[in-house]
């Protein structure tokens, strides 16, 4: 009975452990060299910087943590002048690369040390610094502030 047992547990781990790694968001990032997919841990191992700063969706001065844009771009070779964002509801925005060291953007994993989750503006963010330059506090920025990012497109 316990062999029988060990064997049905195994069993169920191996099936189990694919959709646990799932559970992982990622992001894929595309530019003219191909196509390369980043999950949560690793946008992680690139090392997060962190932005406080107020927005239009939030209260009061939030804590965003996450991986600097241009960083992102550079791991996944991506060069251009234009990244298209595209979001999980397949909104899209069209932002100047120049932006993500000009302003210091970046892809957001963590809101106030917490993971977002999809259904509140997660899993990944496009957040600039708004509050550090009086040019970022309303349009084109705010627009540019992407949420559910699920891919990035570099030309």
């Amino acid at each position: 009975m316990r062999l029988l047992a060990s064997v049905i547990f195994a069993v169920l781990a191996v099936f189990a452990a694919p959709a646990l790694a799932q559970d992982v968001p990622s992001v894929t990032v595309t530019g003219s060299s191909g196509s390369v997919t980043f999950d949560r841990n690793q946008l992680e191992a690139m090392g997060l910087v962190s932005i406080k700063t107020s927005t239009p969706w939030n209260e009061g001065v939030v804590n965003f943590e996450g991986v600097p844009m241009a960083l992102l771009l550079e791991k996944a070779k991506a060069q251009g002048s234009t990244a298209t964002v595209i979001a999980l509801n397949d909104y899209s925005v069209d932002i100047p690369t120049s932006d993500f060291t000009k302003f210091g953007t970046i892809l957001a994993v963590k809101r106030n040390g917490a993971y977002m989750p999809i259904d509140d503006q997660g899993p990944f963010f496009v957040m600039y610094p708004f509050d550090s330059n009086p040019i970022l506090q309303g349009q084109p920025y705010h627009g540019r502030a992407v949420w559910q990012v699920k891919a990035i497109s570099v030309k």
